[in-house]
């Protein structure tokens, strides 16, 4: 998706949506979408439409006649689309409320608006200004700074549009809005656990068939050792192909908790999957290379080597369940507790999740419950600005940033800024108070998810958020959240007979993916194009050389990568991040 709108001071004067673009005769209106619908037949109905129209970009300017900009509340799915109506000289984009699909743009008022679904490809189109943004080098340097907003991008003057927001242009201007805020049912109240469970299978089952839709030939699904993606290819309609990072079964580093649960699942499930090696990874990062639209996507290659491995079995839709966690994130449910008066079953809570995480001792933990439940607000805001300050010191000082450049871009002013996106979230409400976290919880990592497979040609879908399921979690009671220290309860309770108890009762949460990048290391070592030289030459500007000697140090010797990693993947996305050559789209003049 990509296209041009050029302006001037009576409104648009020319708009090139590409050869992509779908026009309505009728009215003239055209759409250019990356969108894949869901719950489809519920839209043709609204619209007293048969079975003659199955293309998404037909049905959402279909909606878009019928409904006009409202169409957006009618849409179930994952959506990103630009649509011009000559009728008023207006140009309409939206984009889906979880961030499935992106937009992103560049606006010179009065001359010209500029869209596409790559940021590179907006800067590809004539007249796009090249700078890269070192604010964003920074947060990738300071990686709590990813959440900073949801619209700035690597380079300044190209903009990424919001989760559930729309832009509205004409004669006026540009006009950015929300379309949907949260907006939970109230609580949940059926008999039993077993009606719960029964509910959730309902809902659940739909979304998952719905994103199997098309896959005639098999959809793939990840699946790695926890509920989640286990969850997926538990209920999915046979056949799926299941995409797994693992140690090779039988061999003695297989005997990690990761592999052992995905094995048993498949054996569980009677299916073969496909598992990527973590220990036999030559051939495969040799065919994923190394060109990174954003730097946070280098540190996801467990990530893109799955994809990879998918695409080359002729899989073009993957699942996953990375929304899982935040869907049924049961929030501060052990100071609600404490605040009803129900101590008991707080204490028994707290023991609970200590022994779930393999933590400390039960009563330092209940003690800090206790205080953030009976502290008022007052003194709770009196000691979280200044604790909250030293902590994002201590992120920055941990990080390889240079002292200077973190002054330069306002390190401070960035952790605050970042601050905003994330306050006002709080709720007496349960509902209301997870369904508010999901987008600046979920929004980043969702966009990691996009970026990778679009750029292998899979198209990502994620069950848990349907809306569906996302109103049926935020109303549900804690209980059902979370039980005895286990979290997503009813969601391992709706696994019995589905997964094998091993996955469903498993403690902690592991994960194999930092092996990946470990072997990516050593193999840019090995070959001679990592060095430390080459990091201090090429990220100079932005690193302090001492914290990056060290860190080299630690990770020649044996130990921890992450901070090398991190520089390397940096110093690639730089040399390969230069103004691209200007590409005409096949219809964009």
């Amino acid at each position: 998706m990509r296209g041009v709108v050029h302006i001037d001071t009576t409104g648009l004067v020319e708009v090139e949506l590409g050869a992509a673009a779908i026009r309505h005769a009728a009215s003239a209106c055209s759409i250019s979408a990356n969108a894949t619908l869901y719950y489809r037949d519920n839209l043709r109905s609204a619209l007293g439409l048969g079975g003659d129209i199955n293309d998404d970009a037909a049905l959402i300017l279909a909606a878009y006649l019928r409904w006009g900009q409202q169409c957006v509340d009618h849409l179930e799915g994952d959506f990103a689309f630009v649509i011009h109506d000559p009728r008023d000289r207006t140009l309409f984009c939206a984009r889906d409320p979880y961030g499935m699909r992106p937009l992103y743009y560049y606006h010179a008022p009065g001359k010209r608006f500029v869209f596409a679904s790559d940021a590179r490809d907006v800067l590809r189109c004539p007249g796009v200004p090249f700078a890269i943004n070192e604010g964003r080098i920074a947060d990738f340097l300071v990686q709590e700074l990813e959440w900073f907003d949801y619209e700035s991008t690597f380079y300044k003057d190209i903009y990424r549009l919001p989760p559930a927001y729309k832009i509205t242009i004409n004669s006026s201007g540009l006009r950015l809005t929300e379309y949907r805020t949260p907006v939970p049912g109230p609580e949940l109240k059926l008999r039993t656990d077993e009606d719960y469970k029964e509910a959730f299978l309902d809902v659940f089952s739909r979304a998952v068939f719905e994103r199997q839709r098309g896959q005639e030939g098999g959809a793939g699904s990840m699946l790695s050792g926890g509920m989640d993606s286990g969850s997926i290819v538990a209920i999915a309609r046979k056949p799926i192909r299941a995409y797994s990072l693992a140690r090779r079964r039988g061999a003695p580093s297989a005997d990690c908790d990761e592999s052992r649960r995905i094995y048993a699942t498949l054996d569980f499930l009677g299916m073969q999957g496909t598992q990527i090696i973590a220990d036999e990874l030559d051939s495969l990062l040799d065919d994923i290379g190394t060109d990174f639209a954003e730097p946070y996507d280098g540190q996801f290659l467990f990530l893109k080597a799955i994809y990879a491995t998918a695409k080359r079995d002729g899989v073009d839709v993957v699942l996953d369940g990375a929304a899982g966690d935040i869907v049924f994130h049961e929030g501060p449910y052990i100071t609600r507790l404490l605040r009803r008066g129900e101590f008991g079953r707080a204490w028994r809570e707290t023991a609970g999740e200590r022994a779930f995480w393999g933590g400390s001792s039960t009563v330092p933990a209940f003690l800090r419950y206790c205080a953030s439940a009976f502290t008022p607000d007052v003194a709770k805001r009196l000691v979280r600005g200044p604790r909250q300050r030293r902590r994002e010191r201590g992120y920055v000082k941990a990080s390889l940033i240079s002292p200077g450049f973190a002054e330069q871009v306002d390190i401070e002013a960035r952790f605050e800024r970042m601050r905003g996106t994330f306050s006002g979230l709080e709720s007496q409400d349960p509902g209301l108070d997870r369904v508010r976290k999901i987008r600046p919880n979920l929004t980043a990592g969702r966009e990691r998810y996009g970026r990778i497979a679009a750029s292998v040609g899979i198209e990502p879908r994620d069950p848990y958020i349907d809306q569906r399921v996302v109103d049926f979690c935020s109303q549900l009671p804690d209980d059902q959240l979370a039980r005895d220290g286990w979290f997503k309860y009813l969601l391992r309770h709706a696994m019995a007979g589905r997964l094998p108890d091993m996955v469903r009762w498993g403690r902690g949460k592991p994960h194999i993916g930092g092996v990946y990048n470990e072997t990516f290391l050593e193999r840019a070592k090995s070959r001679g194009s990592l060095g430390l030289d080459g990091l201090l030459d090429t990220l100079g500007a932005y690193v302090d050389p001492g914290a990056l000697s060290r860190a080299w140090q630690v990770f020649d010797a044996g130990g921890d990568a992450e901070p090398i990693h991190t520089a390397y993947v940096l110093s690639l996305w730089l040399a390969q991040t230069e103004k691209p050559r200007i590409v005409p789209d096949p219809g964009i003049g």
